[in-house]
């Protein structure tokens, strides 16, 4: 998983999502759009981030680890538990 890159502002930040109101966007692959990075920060509780490009990657996130997502890559999460969630949005 990447960093952030250095000099990205911040303009989206999605409401707090639980396990009972995540979209169901969020559990099926997906992307950002190109120049749009995200960042998904959690409250309580863990997830599994994965990364379906250029390899599977799958990361437990926890309060201590966020994910970072890159613009474009498809990617999803999955659901393991109890958990308070929300992404903010960078370019």
């Amino acid at each position: 998983m990447k960093s952030l890159p250095d000099k990205l502002t911040e303009f989206k930040r999605t409401s707090e999502f639980t396990e009972a109101t995540v979209p169901q966007g969020l559990l099926k692959q997906h992307t950002t759009p190109t120049g749009t990075w995200a960042k998904i920060n959690i409250l309580s509780g863990s997830l599994i981030y994965r990364i379906l490009e250029p390899e599977v990657e799958e990361i437990e996130l926890s309060t201590f680890k966020p994910g970072i997502i890159e613009p474009t890559i498809p990617h999803e999460v999955r659901i393991i538990g109890d958990v308070r969630f929300f992404v903010t949005f960078y370019n």
